[in-house]
Order: structure tokens, then C-alpha cells, then sequence
């Protein structure tokens, strides 16, 4: 709906505080620290992380992979930190996700939206408030961007500052991830080298023949003299859990062109599994702003919690508005999943399914480390791909926890990670990600799902 010219709109105007008064989980208490208020000041006059067009262009593109004619790839940490937001991390990140997204591309014969999971995703929600170690009771690790990892009374405390450096964290990361999607760093060429280096690991020697034909695909390109901007540059957005509101709200800007809300934080902002009660908080806030929006859904999601989502989160049906990324785990997803995929396709409602195939499957090992076993990874996906296969909706995207890291934290894999590879080489402060490797096989696998189904 256009503008129409009157008053200019304010926060108000839009409801964007009648979360406050709503009910609300997995909230940081630092609402009485000194330097709360000061925060939140700085934190509503810097300038926005990304921009209203940018979202706007996202949104586009999703409403694509909604119609079924594009294919959405997520990935990045678990939870980031402010260390390890350096150039060559990150790099590694970006590199991934290119990487994976060329495969999916190929396989998919249609264009990959690629997000990272990065530049905002610092906080993560938790199943307790405290933890106790030795007798010792703190408050919970909820992420760098309320408290520190370490096990003592001063780190633990849940400090606003926090929120200051991780919008400056973010700001040099998007900074970075601009630098290299348009500066030469995405070309298709150079990406496509990388995987060919993939493939020809002898563990991976099933992936070869895939490669080669993306291989000969590019040279041909070539070939014909083919140099667009396609090939040369790449759009890369942004997404995070929009889980601290104190965050997400002072980052909200009405914008000058529109004069709508958007929460300049990230270009896509999902709601998770534990906040997305349809009268709470979360839900609230996020109802009222222009970005497209995710929900991640659990096993126990029914019908009627999924077509209430989206009345209260896509009134308009606009395509690319909402997206549901499922996360049943490998045991549950085709039992689950059929059901509720139905009834939103029978209602007629274009949301984008996305298969996050990491946070049903997560498992502790006897000596402790949280994990997960990559062919349930695997199965969750295959099953994912199966009942929309079956129901004639579009699988449209695949939502992972990955680091372009040699690190060991899921088991398994064509070159197998084994729990004895942990003591060494397990460095998430919260859930385990699939590492470089992982990351480029699962990629493979989903692009023959992809080649079958078209």
C-alpha cells in the first residue's frame, strides 16, 4: 500500500512498542544496569546495518523461491563471536557458502539466494536461566552479545554494552562481505575451482562427476565469451535470530522512501522454535516491520499453529514475506511435516519451506560434547525433499549451522569426523556446525535431489 501523504509516521504510529507490554522469553536482565539507557541511545542513531532497498530486493528474490523458480541457501555459525570476526574467518565463511551455493546451483538449474548466518547472530536463546558448576551457580551463556562464555560471576553478567560492539562486530563484517561479493572474490570461476579441489579428495570421489559436468559448464561459458555480472559479482544477504528485542527495536528506522518500518539489523530476521508464541512479544514486534520474515518450526507445530503464523505474519499473502524452516529432526520429519505442509498449501499461502536440518538432531557424546551425526543431517534433508515431493510443494531452501573451518563437531561425513577428533579441533561456544568438508557434501547431496526433481 502506497504512502499517503500526512503526518509523518512515527514509532508509534506503527505500534513498534506494543511488544513491552506483551509476554516475552528468553530476555537479557539488564534493564536496571547504568549503562542500559545510554546503549539503547547510541544503538537508535547509528546508521542501519543494511538498507530498506536492500531488504526490499531480498524480499524479491524470495518471493521467487516461493513461486518455485529460485532456491534459498542459508549457513554460518551457531553462535558468532566478536574474535572471531576476523578477515580470514569470515572469508572462510563467505568462500564456503559461494561454494556450496555454485553446487546448488548447478543442480537446481535455477538461481541460489545465499544468506550467511552472520553479522547479528550473537545471541542464542537457552533452556535454563542458570548453570551450575562445583556447587557454583551462574547465569546462563546466552551469547557474546549479553555475556561472556567464561565461568565466572564478572563475565556472566548480562551487559548492554554488549550490544554496542556487536553492532560495531556486524558493521565490519557486512563491510567485508560487501568488499567481497562485488570486488572480484565471487567470481563463479574462481568458486568453481575451489570445488573442483572438493572433488578430487578420494573421499569424495562420488562428488566428481558432478563437478567435472559444472566444470565443462563453466568452460563453455567461457568459451563463448561469456563475462556478465553473473559470473563476476554476487548478492549475499544477511540474517540472524532477531532475539533480543531491546536490540532489534533500537535498530528499527522508518524509512525515508516508504515510510514504513524496517528492522535494519540484518536483510531477514527469523523467529525461533522457543519465542514464537503467536500473542507474545516476538511475533509482535516482528508483524510490524517490512523484512521478510522466518519461523522456525519444531516437531510439535500443528496445522493450526502454522496458518495462525501466517495470518498474523503475512496478512497480505505477499510471496516472499514468510518463510518456514522446518527443523523436525531425522526421526520425526516425514511423519510431521506432511500435515502441516498441506494445510498451508491448501490455504493457498506462498511461504518459502526451508529445511534446517541441524537443531532436530543434536546429541550428546558420553564424554560430553554436544553433537550431531551427519547422516541424520542427511536424513532430515532427504526427508524434507520427500514429502514435498509427494505433496507437489517446492523443497525451497536448506538452513545450516557451518564454519569454513577444519573444525570437529558433527560426526560422520565422507571424510568421517570421529568423537576422538573432538579434544583437538571442537571450538563452538554453543551448538555444533558442520565444518568446510561437511558443509561441501551435504551441498552435492542436495544438488542431486535438486537435478531429480527437475
Amino acid at each position: 500500500m502506497p504512502f499517503q501523504p500526512g503526518p509523518k509516521p512515527t514509532a508509534e504510529t506503527y505500534g513498534l512498542d506494543q511488544w513491552r507490554d506483551l509476554n516475552i522469553d528468553q530476555q537479557p536482565t539488564w534493564s536496571e544496569h547504568p549503562d542500559f539507557a545510554a546503549s539503547i541511545k547510541e544503538l537508535s542513531t547509528v546508521p542501519p546495518l543494511v538498507f530498506a532497498g536492500e531488504v526490499d530486493t531480498l524480499k524479491a528474490r524470495l518471493a521467487e523461491v516461493a513461486e518455485g523458480r529460485a532456491f534459498f541457501l542459508q549457513g554460518g555459525d551457531c553462535a558468532e563471536t566478536f574474535e572471531g570476526a576476523t578477515a580470514d574467518k569470515i572469508t572462510a565463511r563467505v568462500k564456503t557458502l559461494l561454494q556450496m551455493a555454485a553446487v546448488l546451483t548447478y543442480g537446481a538449474s535455477m538461481p541460489v539466494v545465499k544468506m550467511g548466518r552472520m553479522a547479528g547472530q550473537f545471541s542464542k536463546p537457552r533452556s535454563s536461566n542458570d548453570e551450575t558448576r562445583e556447587g557454583v551457580t551462574l547465569p546462563t551463556f546466552r551469547g557474546e552479545m549479553v555475556n561472556g562464555f567464561d565461568f565466572t560471576e564478572e563475565a556472566r553478567v548480562h551487559d548492554p554494552k554488549r550490544m554496542v560492539r556487536g553492532y560495531h562486530t556486524s558493521a565490519s563484517t557486512l563491510n567485508l562481505i560487501r568488499a567481497f561479493t562485488g570486488g572480484g572474490f565471487a567470481d563463479l570461476r574462481h568458486v568453481h575451482s575451489w570445488n573442483m579441489g572438493f572433488a578430487s579428495n578420494p573421499a569424495h570421489s562420488r562428488y566428481e562427476s558432478m563437478a567435472r559436468e559444472i566444470d565443462r559448464a563453466v568452460k563453455f561459458m567461457e568459451a563463448c565469451g561469456a563475462d556478465f555480472d553473473g559470473l563476476k559479482t554476487t548478492e549475499l544477504f544477511t540474517g540472524h535470530e532477531a532475539l533480543l528485542l531491546d536490540y532489534e527495536r533500537a535498530l528499527t528506522r522508518i524509512d525515508s522512501r516508504t515510510h514504513r518500518p524496517y528492522g535494519t539489523s540484518g536483510h531477514f530476521l527469523w523467529i525461533g522454535e522457543r519465542t514464537r508464541g503467536l500473542d507474545d512479544a516476538h511475533v509482535d514486534l516482528l508483524s510490524r516491520l517490512q523484512n521478510p520474515i522466518g519461523v522456525k518450526l519444531g516437531p510439535s507445530t500443528t496445522p493450526e499453529d502454522a496458518l495462525a503464523l501466517i495470518d498474523k505474519l503475512d496478512p497480505e499473502r505477499e510471496p516472499g514475506r514468510l518463510t518456514f524452516i522446518t527443523r523436525m529432526g531425522a526421526t520425526k520429519i516425514r511423519e510431521n511435516l506432511p500435515r502441516v505442509v498441506e494445510a498451508v498449501e491448501g490455504s493457498g499461502a506462498k511461504v518459502v519451506w526451508v529445511s534446517d536440518p541441524m537443531h532436530g538432531n543434536t546429541v550428546s557424546t558420553p564424554s560430553g560434547f554436544k553433537t550431531r551425526n551427519f547422516d541424520d543431517v542427511v536424513d532430515e534433508v532427504r526427508g524434507f525433499f520427500e514429502v514435498h515431493q509427494a505433496i507437489g510443494s517446492h523443497p525451497g531452501g536448506l538452513h545450516v549451522e557451518m564454519t569454513g573451518d577444519d573444525v570437529a563437531e558433527c560426526l560422520g561425513g565422507a571424510a568421517a569426523v570421529e568423537e576422538a577428533h573432538f579434544a583437538d579441533r571442537y571450538e563452538t561456544l554453543c551448538d555444533p556446525r558442520l565444518n568446510h568438508m561437511q558443509s561441501l557434501e551435504i551441498a552435492f547431496l542436495v544438488a542431486g535431489y535438486l537435478a531429480r526433481e527437475h
